[in-house]
C-alpha cells in the first residue's frame, strides 16, 4: 500500500514539473508586458532581469504553501487517502486547463484555477465520503472551509477593481506630469522619480515581502533581532535613506554616464515583478505537490495505519517548504521563460489590448463595448460643459502626442517607457502588499487591469479602437470566469471518477492530459507555421522591385488558392465525402483570414509609401480588393456545399456532376493561363484570359439552361437546384473578380516600372 501511495506522490512531482511549465507561459505577461511592449532593452536583457526575480522570488515563497494545504477545506475531515484524490484531481486538472487557455493566447489566473480546482475536488470527495457514511448534503459545510474560500475569491475580485482604478489614476497623473514629450522633465526630475519608484519597489519587495520568507529569520545586529522585525523596527529610517541614495545615484549617473533613467526602472520593475511573480504563484504549482508530499512522510511515519482511517490534521498547521524544491522550480520556470513560444503569444495579447499606435485589432466588437463607448462619450460630453476652457485647454497640451517615427516605424514600442514603469511599479506595489498579507492575489488579474488602466488613462483607446479594445477586455475577464466554472467542474468530476475507479482511472487521466497536451502543442506550431502576410504587403521601407515582387507573391498565392478551394470543395460534395470537404473549408476561412488583415493594414501601409504615386496605390489598393472579393466569392460557394453535405442531403445527380467536372477543368485551365500571365508578367495575354473567361460564362449558361430542362422535368427537388444555381452564379463571380485581379496587378506593375 505504501508502494501505491509513493507512486502518487511521484506522478503529484511530475505533473507540478508540467504545471510549472504551462503556468509559467501564462503567468510570463505578468512581468514581460512592460518591458516587452516598450522595448526598455533587448529581449535577452529583459529575460535575463526577469530570470533573475525569478530566482530571488522563489525564496519568499515558503509563507504561502499553507494555502494549499488548508485555504478552502478543512482537512483534518479527510483521511490521507481522500487528501490524495484531491491533489492529483486539482493537478491534472491544472495541467489541461492551463494548456488549453496558453494555446489560445489568452492570459488567465493561475490563482483562479488552483482555488477553484481544490475547491471542485473537495466537495466531490467530501459528497462521496458524506453518501458512503449515511449522511446529508447539508454536512458539507463542515469539510469545506466556506469562509476562506469567499475571502480568497473577493479579495481577487476587489483586486481587479483596485487594479484598474490605480492604474488609471497613477498614469494620468504621471503623464500630468511629464507629457507625451517626456525627455525635457525627466532631465529636471527624472532622479527624483527614479529614486522614489526604485525606492518604492524595494520597499514593498524586499521589506513588505520579507515577512514569511526563508530570509524572515536572520539575525541582525548585536541585539540578534530577527531581520523581518529589524526591518519593522526601522521602517523610516531605511525609507529615507533609500529614497535619498537612489536619487543621488541616478543623478550622478545622469551627469556621467547619460543613462536613461526610465529605461532602469522599467529593467528593475521587471525584476521586482518577476520576482513577486516567483513569490506569489509559485505556491500554485508546487503547494498541490509539497502537501502531497508532506502528507506522506506524515502517514508513513504513523506506521502501519490504514490510509482511509488516518486524519489530515497535520495540514493544517506550519509546515515549511524544503528550500531544494523552490530553487528546482526556480530553474523550471527560467527555463520556460526563455523557450516557451506560448509565452510570447499570451505577452502579444496583453500587448496589444494595450497599444498607443494604430494598427490591426485582433479582437472584433460587442454589443457591451458598443454601449460603453456610446455611453461614455455622452457622459464625458456633458462633464466637458462645466470643465472652464483654460483647464480643458491645458489638459489637452498635457495630452498633446505629436506624430512622429513611432507612429510610422511598424517596429516600434507599443507605448512608451513612463507608461511602462507606471505599470511595473504599481502593479509591484499590489502584488507584493498582497503576498506580505497572505493574499493569494491574481497576478495576472492585477498586471492586466493595470496595463489596461493606464492605457485608458493614456487615451490609447481613443474612438477608432475604444470598442475592439473594450470587447478584448472583457473577453478576457469572461475567460477568467470561465476559467473558474471550468476549473470547479472539471476538477470534481476527475476527482469523483478518481474515488470511484483508483489507480486505473488516475493512470487514464494522467494518458488524457499527456495527449491533450500534446495535441495542443502539435496545433500550436501548426499556426505559429503558417506563412505571415504581413511580409507580403509593402511597405515604406521597400524599393520599387520589392514592392512589384511583394504584389506579384499576394496575387500568385491567392489565385493557387482559389484554385485549389474550389476544386477541393466541388470535387469532395460530387463523393459525398464531409471529412474531406472540411479541408476546403479550412482552406477557405485561411484565405478569407489573409485577405481580410490585408485589407485591414492596406491603408496605413500605402500612406506610409514613399516611393509610389497616388495612381500606384489606388491599384495596390484594387489589387488588394478583389483579392477579398474573391475570398468573398469562395466563401459562398463552399459554406452552402457544406451545410448540404452535413445535413445529409443527396449531392448532384450523375449528370449534374458530370457537368460540375467539366467545369472544374476549365476553371483549372482558366487559372494556370492566369498564373502564367502574372509570373511571367504577360499582359498581351491579358485579352485571351479574358475570351477564356467570357467562353465559361457561355458554358455556364448553357449548365443554367439544361438545369431548368430538369426541374420542368421533376428530376430534381428545389433544394438541388437552388444549390447547383448557387454555385454556377458564384463561379461567374469569381472568375469575374480574378480577371480584375489581374487586371489591377497590370496597371500595378506598369505604373511601378515608370518610377524606376
Amino acid at each position: 500500500m505504501e508502494n501505491f501511495y509513493l507512486v502518487l506522490v511521484v506522478i503529484l512531482f511530475a505533473l507540478a514539473v508540467s504545471d510549472l511549465i504551462v503556468g509559467v507561459s501564462n503567468d510570463a505577461v505578468n512581468f514581460l508586458n512592460s518591458a516587452v511592449g516598450s522595448k526598455a532593452a533587448p529581449k535577452w536583457i529583459i529575460f535575463t532581469v526577469a530570470a533573475i526575480g525569478i530566482m530571488v522570488g522563489t525564496t519568499f515563497s515558503s509563507g504561502m504553501m499553507e494555502i494549499a494545504r488548508s485555504g478552502v477545506f478543512h482537512p483534518g475531515m479527510l483521511s490521507f487517502s481522500e487528501i490524495m484524490v484531491i491533489f492529483i484531481a486539482v493537478m491534472i486538472t491544472d495541467v489541461i486547463l492551463l494548456d488549453a487557455f496558453n494555446t489560445l493566447g489568452l492570459p488567465t489566473s493561475t490563482t483562479v484555477s488552483i482555488v477553484f480546482e481544490l475547491l471542485g475536488s473537495a466537495v466531490a470527495v467530501s459528497l462521496v465520503k458524506i453518501k458512503s457514511l449515511g449522511g446529508s448534503v447539508a454536512e458539507l459545510s463542515q469539510y469545506i472551509n466556506s469562509g476562506k474560500a469567499l475571502a480568497i475569491i473577493s479579495g481577487i475580485l476587489v483586486s481587479v477593481i483596485i487594479a484598474f482604478t490605480f492604474g488609471t489614476l497613477i498614469q494620468y497623473l504621471a503623464r500630468m506630469v511629464f507629457t507625451f514629450n517626456y525627455a525635457r522633465m525627466v532631465s529636471r526630475v527624472g532622479s527624483i522619480f527614479g529614486g522614489f519608484a526604485i525606492t518604492v519597489i524595494l520597499y514593498f519587495m524586499l521589506i513588505k515581502g520579507i515577512k514569511g520568507s526563508t530570509f524572515a529569520e536572520i539575525p541582525v545586529g548585536s541585539a540578534g533581532l530577527p531581520l523581518a522585525d529589524w526591518i519593522k523596527a526601522n521602517t523610516g529610517y531605511l525609507l529615507l535613506t533609500l529614497f535619498a541614495g537612489f536619487t543621488v545615484l541616478m543623478q550622478v549617473l545622469m551627469w556621467t554616464l547619460k543613462i536613461d533613467i526610465l529605461k532602469v526602472i522599467v529593467l528593475i520593475g521587471t525584476f521586482a515583478l518577476a520576482m513577486a511573480f516567483a513569490a506569489n504563484d509559485l505556491v500554485n504549482f508546487i503547494g498541490v505537490p509539497i502537501a502531497g508530499y508532506k502528507s506522506f512522510q506524515a502517514w508513513a511515519a504513523a506506521g502501519n495505519v490504514s490510509p482511509d482511517s488516518f486524519t489530515m490534521e497535520m495540514l493544517s498547521g506550519e509546515v515549511s517548504t524544503p528550500f531544494i524544491f523552490l530553487i528546482i522550480s526556480g530553474f523550471v520556470m527560467i527555463i520556460t521563460l526563455v523557450t516557451s513560444k506560448k509565452a510570447q503569444k499570451v505577452t502579444e495579447t496583453e500587448v496589444n489590448l494595450g497599444r498607443q499606435v494604430e494598427g490591426s485589432e485582433r479582437f472584433g466588437s460587442s454589443i457591451i463595448a458598443r454601449a460603453i463607448v456610446r455611453n461614455s462619450l455622452k457622459v464625458n460630453k456633458k462633464i466637458n460643459r462645466y470643465i472652464p476652457d483654460h483647464v480643458s485647454s491645458f489638459i489637452e497640451k498635457r495630452f498633446y502626442q505629436a506624430r512622429n517615427s513611432m507612429a510610422d516605424d511598424p517596429n516600434a514600442p507599443a507605448f512608451d517607457k513612463i507608461r511602462a514603469a507606471i505599470n511595473l511599479i504599481v502593479a509591484s506595489i499590489l502584488i507584493a502588499f498582497g503576498t506580505s498579507l497572505k493574499l493569494p492575489l491574481s497576478t495576472t488579474y492585477v498586471t492586466f487591469m493595470v496595463a489596461m488602466g493606464s492605457s485608458l488613462a493614456d487615451r490609447a483607446w481613443d474612438r477608432e479602437s475604444a470598442v475592439y479594445r473594450i470587447s478584448g477586455v472583457f473577453a478576457v475577464i469572461g475567460g477568467w470566469f470561465l476559467t473558474a466554472v471550468i476549473a470547479f467542474t472539471i476538477s470534481a468530476i476527475v476527482a469523483w471518477l478518481i474515488s470511484a475507479g483508483g489507480m486505473p482511472v488516475i493512470i487514464g487521466f494522467i494518458l488524457m492530459a499527456i495527449i491533450i497536451v500534446i495535441k495542443t502543442q502539435i496545433i500550436f506550431k501548426k499556426n505559429s507555421k503558417k506563412p505571415v502576410e504581413d511580409d507580403e504587403l509593402i511597405s515604406e521601407k521597400d524599393e520599387v522591385e520589392k514592392s512589384m515582387a511583394k504584389s506579384r507573391k499576394q496575387v500568385v498565392n491567392t489565385i493557387i488558392s482559389a484554385n485549389k478551394i474550389y476544386s477541393v470543395a466541388l470535387e469532395n460534395f460530387i463523393k459525398d465525402d464531409i471529412v474531406h470537404m472540411r479541408e476546403a473549408l479550412e482552406m477557405k476561412d485561411e484565405l478569407n483570414r489573409k485577405t481580410k488583415k490585408q485589407k485591414n493594414k492596406i491603408l496605413d501601409s500605402i500612406s506610409k509609401m514613399k516611393k509610389v504615386d497616388v495612381d500606384s496605390g489606388h491599384f495596390y489598393v484594387q489589387v488588394i480588393d478583389y483579392q477579398r472579393e474573391m475570398a468573398h466569392s469562395l466563401n459562398f460557394i463552399t459554406l452552402p456545399l457544406a451545410e448540404h453535405l452535413e445535413n445529409q442531403h443527396k449531392p448532384f445527380n450523375e449528370s449534374q456532376s458530370e457537368e460540375i467536372r467539366k467545369l472544374m477543368i476549365e476553371i483549372d485551365e482558366f487559372y494556370n493561363f492566369a498564373l502564367h500571365i502574372v509570373k511571367e508578367n504577360k499582359f498581351d495575354a491579358i485579352e485571351e484570359l479574358i475570351a477564356k473567361r467570357v467562353a465559361m460564362v457561355s458554358l455556364l449558361l448553357e449548365i443554367e439552361k439544361v438545369q431548368i430542362k430538369r426541374i420542368k422535368n421533376r428530376e430534381v427537388n428545389t433544394r438541388n437546384s437552388i444549390l447547383f444555381f448557387n454555385t454556377l452564379s458564384e463561379t461567374k463571380n469569381l472568375l469575374l473578380h480574378s480577371i480584375n485581379l489581374v487586371k489591377a496587378y497590370r496597371d500595378f506593375i506598369l505604373i511601378q516600372r515608370r518610377i524606376m
